[in-house]
């Protein structure tokens, strides 16, 4: 299992930059860059001219729809060639919040449409490594040139893995079947990752012949202390605000139908849309606080993560509403002692 770290960009992307570099030197493996108030794929840019081999550099979520597979393809390959490799591009299934909801939890055929914008960016990469005629029709997208003047041309690692999410299971099935892994959403409970977001995933992977091994689960872990919580719960704490957003936002449809809870993160995310973080922490119940979210002492915290997601996940991303360097460093030192030392028993 390998311990990531999750960050949402602000407006300064040197800062932004300097936490991955720092997370590299804490012993994480990798860094993923959401979109909120800045683009994600900006401070990759900087910190992939410093951060070494193998650490690895991701989006978690970018939109995928709001950009053109061309926009896309383009940033995607410079990332690739910036850090030799170590890209992994996380895109967002999901329409924006206030498009309408299918019947399933996603907008009419938006799954359709994801699956061709997975398509033509393999089309417009192919045409940039081999130069070959870029003729990609389908009924969303639709690609017919490729431009010397355009061109990038080729790069030594130009298989970039692809990481979706959303909330539905069809996206799960579909990332199981055309992509290299999965983050899943950070509203989850370890019950409905197993009971309903593992199936569709091993239905995709069936779908195209394709071993388990050959994916990656990635599962974000929201992680308190009793001190952080106790500070997000400050209604004007930033910390707090962002990740309410990014939790509880619609994509959460299903895994709140699945516990019965649809009224309650309803509410939630309403609070979250008008600003009002500090009400959802306040007024969260500790039992599904404590489904969802790592709540534990700085030292108990590793034993805690590695507990609930050992056997699930093949990769662990760890979500902390607010950046404290001391805790955050000793709990990855802790984390991976700990998966350094299951390692050496099992062999």
């Amino acid at each position: 299992m390998k311990i990531d770290i999750f960050l949402q960009p602000g407006k300064d992307f040197r800062a932004c930059a300097d936490r991955i570099l720092q997370a590299e030197a804490w012993g994480f493996d990798a860094a993923w860059s959401a979109e909120s108030l800045s683009n994600p794929f900006f401070p990759l840019t900087i910190a992939a001219k410093e951060a070494q081999s193998p650490f690895t550099l991701g989006t978690m979520a970018a939109p995928a729809f709001p950009r053109s597979p061309m926009i896309t393809a383009q940033i995607t390959w410079d990332l690739a060639r910036q850090t030799g490799g170590r890209f992994v591009l996380g895109l967002g299934a999901e329409m924006p919040e206030f498009l309408p909801i299918g019947e399933g939890g996603q907008p009419p055929e938006t799954l359709d449409k994801m699956r061709e914008y997975l398509e033509s960016l393999r089309a417009i990469w192919r045409s940039f490594q081999n130069d070959e005629r870029l003729r990609f029709r389908g009924r969303h997208y639709q690609f017919r040139l490729m431009a010397p003047f355009f061109n990038p041309g080729p790069i030594k690692d130009p298989e970039i893995p692809i990481f979706l999410s959303g909330g539905d299971s069809d996206v799960y099935a579909l990332a199981g079947k055309l992509c290299q892994g999965l983050h899943a959403n950070l509203l989850h409970s370890r019950s409905y990752l197993s009971d309903v977001v593992v199936p569709h995933l091993s239905r995709g992977l069936e779908s195209a012949s394709r071993p388990r091994e050959s994916f990656e689960l990635a599962i974000p872990a929201l992680v308190f202390t009793p001190d952080s919580l106790e500070k997000v719960r400050d209604s004007q704490n930033d910390g707090g605000r962002g990740i309410a957003r990014y939790a509880f936002a619609r994509r959460n449809h299903s895994f709140a139908t699945y516990h019965g809870w649809e009224e309650l993160l309803d509410s939630l995310r309403r609070s979250a849309l008008s600003g009002d973080s500090g009400s959802i922490w306040r007024s969260l119940p500790e039992d599904i606080l404590r489904e969802i979210a790592i709540v534990a002492e700085p030292e108990r915290a590793a034993a805690a993560i590695r507990q609930r997601y050992s056997g699930l996940a093949d990769r662990v991303c760890l979500v902390f509403p607010l950046w404290n360097p001391e805790i955050i460093a000793a709990i990855v030192a802790d984390l991976q002692t700990q998966l350094r030392g299951d390692l050496a028993d099992q062999a």
